[in-house]
């Protein structure tokens, strides 16, 4: 009985006694009352915060910001350098080189369609016009101021803009790159004919920039260039700016440029969308205003 009594009290302090035995744990049991329900709202706050940024609304994630932010990257086309190059048709070498010229008439080009300026360059013959495409002639740099164009697709190309005014030459082929090309025409036709050989297959210059009046207007201020402004001056306005032809000034020339630039960014686009001078609109081309205004930037950048 005594051995049982004794056990009885023991039994009762140690469930009096709890969890918290000492006056740290006590402190520290307070401290964490109030630090955990604290990191649990911050929690959360952020977690609403990070959402709102990401909801329907959010400009970061519409479809204008994503295509702005990957357009640097989107403009370039990866290509497979093993892989055999596909030539151009004569239409696309027309549209991203003849173009500007041939459409206008810029620097005495005959206009694609127009078959009475063509006849006399027809008359002169295939190879005549080969030639002059070819090596360049008069207000024409070699191959249209764009010297990654392959033989063929220089041939092409003139076949495509004299078939559109009178003429009927057959399609150059691949088999037919670097071959004697045929003869269009007598040699009594070439002779009666103008000298085809001083004007024939024009270049595509891009349009001179306009008159100014620097001391009425604020200067123009370079501005970032975008990756478009380089893509369309190599493909279109290189082939003015680069020769200086039709009074264009030549890329890079600050001189040349200077009463241009005193005009503003603003006036030079205006004048390139509307064209002036020897330029017609857009320089020939299709390119949007912002490519238009890219395009004069990197213009700008080349005379820094």
């Amino acid at each position: 009985m005594n051995n049982t009594e004794s056990n009885v009290p023991e039994t009762h302090n140690e469930y009096e006694e709890g969890l918290i035995k000492t006056p740290k744990q006590l402190i520290i049991t307070v401290l964490l009352a109030f630090i955990i329900p604290i990191a649990i709202i911050v929690m959360l706050v952020n977690m609403v915060s990070n959402s709102s940024l990401m909801g329907a609304g959010a400009d970061a994630y519409n479809s204008e910001a994503i295509a702005a932010r990957i357009k640097p990257v989107a403009n370039f086309k990866l290509v497979d350098s093993t892989a055999e190059k596909v030539s151009k048709t004569g239409q696309q070498v027309y549209e991203s080189t003849c173009v500007a010229c041939h459409t206008s008439g810029v620097a005495n080009a005959p206009k694609i369609g127009d078959s009475a300026a063509w006849a006399p360059y027809i008359q002169a013959g295939y190879e005549s016009l080969i030639k002059n495409a070819l090596n360049g002639v008069g207000a024409m740099p070699a191959r249209g101021g764009n010297p990654s164009l392959s033989d063929l697709e220089v041939e092409r190309a003139v076949v495509y803009i004299t078939n559109q005014s009178g003429a009927s030459f057959p399609e150059p082929t691949e088999a037919a790159e670097g071959a004697d090309a045929p003869v269009a025409a007598p040699a009594a036709a070439a002779e009666t004919a103008p000298a085809a050989s001083e004007t024939a297959a024009a270049p595509t210059p891009e349009p001179a920039a306009p008159a100014a009046t620097p001391e009425a207007a604020p200067a123009a201020v370079a501005a970032t260039v975008d990756p478009a402004g380089e893509k369309l001056y190599k493909t279109v306005c290189f082939v003015c700016h680069d020769s200086g032809v039709a009074g264009a000034p030549k890329q890079g020339d600050k001189d040349a440029w200077a009463p241009f630039v005193a005009t503003g960014n603003e006036t030079m686009l205006a004048n390139a969308i509307k064209g002036v001078g020897a330029m017609p609109p857009r320089g020939g081309s299709q390119a949007t205003d912002e490519e238009l205004s890219d395009a004069i930037n990197y213009m700008m950048n080349a005379i820094k």
